[in-house]
């Protein structure tokens, strides 16, 4: 069975400027359900995250101020959400949720987040509407508690994964593999294990076929026993801040090939939602819903 991690939490209401893109959260499940594609029993809610979890990859300093309210005002404004004890205990849970996934993944070759994808998260800062890394906390569960030996991040999202490529970039057993847009957010871009820039305007067919000539090759040579991949729709054409041309077809023929590259390989993955900021919730709730469409059909 295809489980999928969601709770009410993860849509907790923000200030009015913040809300559109928490929205999603509630919508993907509600449409999934409403058209059959998943029944309520596909969905689990996460607890919150011990915190010695975070502190396998996240630096003390920051995960207290994060936990007593102390943040500096200059970090709060560098995240980009005003900072509560709610949306801490928010970023707990999905990271949580992320972890738990892992296990559905080895179990029954797929697990899925609503939320995550907060792959802006550094060790020592948050930035970019993320405060907590959920894959590089769950990438380092899996290591610590050797359920993996070898780790492949796919970040398909249209910005860098800069904190995930930071918090392992002395780990060899984490690749980092990460296809964004060359001249979106961030500005300074981190180094990635490998990293694949993308012209403002990239459209389907380019980017479809950069994704092949790059990714399997990674799976021999890394050869991983566990993959993340963080499959943010905001590389959409409609996107308003991706600056890509891609359509919903092509993000969809994207993530059939990410789940038919681990499925001939045998290897469990778990998906993070990411990023998606299209105008029209119609359209970004649709390519999000694909993403659980093709896992659903592929691997059940």
């Amino acid at each position: 069975m295809l489980k999928i991690a969601h709770c009410p939490i993860y849509s907790h209401p923000l200030p009015e400027g913040h809300r559109f893109p928490m929205v999603k959260y509630e919508l993907i499940p509600e449409q999934l359900i409403h058209e059959g594609t998943c029944t309520r029993e596909h969905f689990f809610c996460p607890e919150q995250l011990d915190e010695k979890w975070i502190l396998g990859v996240h630096d003390k300093d920051y995960w207290l101020s994060l936990k007593n309210g102390t943040a500096a005002p200059k970090m709060i404004r560098r995240i980009g959400f005003p900072l509560s004890p709610q949306l801490v205990e928010r970023e707990t849970v999905i990271a949580q949720g992320t972890i738990d996934c892992c296990h559905f993944a080895k179990r029954f070759g797929v697990a899925m987040n609503v939320a995550g994808g907060t792959h802006h998260a550094f060790p020592g800062r948050g930035e970019g509407f993320c405060l907590l890394n959920d894959i590089g906390i769950a990438a380092n569960y899996l290591l610590e508690m050797k359920l993996a030996k070898r780790i492949l991040v796919i970040d398909l999202d249209v910005h860098q994964g800069n904190g995930t490529a930071a918090m392992f970039r002395n780990e060899a057993r984490v690749f980092t593999f990460s296809m964004h847009g060359k001249d979106n957010y961030p500005l300074h871009k981190e180094q990635s294990d490998l990293d694949i820039p993308l012209e403002t305007g990239t459209s389907d067919e380019i980017y479809l076929n950069k994704l092949s000539d790059n990714l399997s090759g990674l799976f021999e040579t890394h050869r991983p026993d566990f993959v993340f991949y963080l499959s943010g729709v905001d590389i959409l054409k409609t996107d308003k801040l991706g600056h890509l041309a891609v359509s919903r077809e092509g993000c969809r023929q994207r993530d059939e090939y990410v789940f038919d590259q681990c499925r001939q390989r045998n290897l469990p993955v778990v998906v993070s939602m990411g990023g998606g900021y299209s105008p029209r919730l119609s359209d970004l709730v649709e390519a999000h819903c694909n993403t659980f469409r093709v896992a659903q059909k592929l691997y059940f």
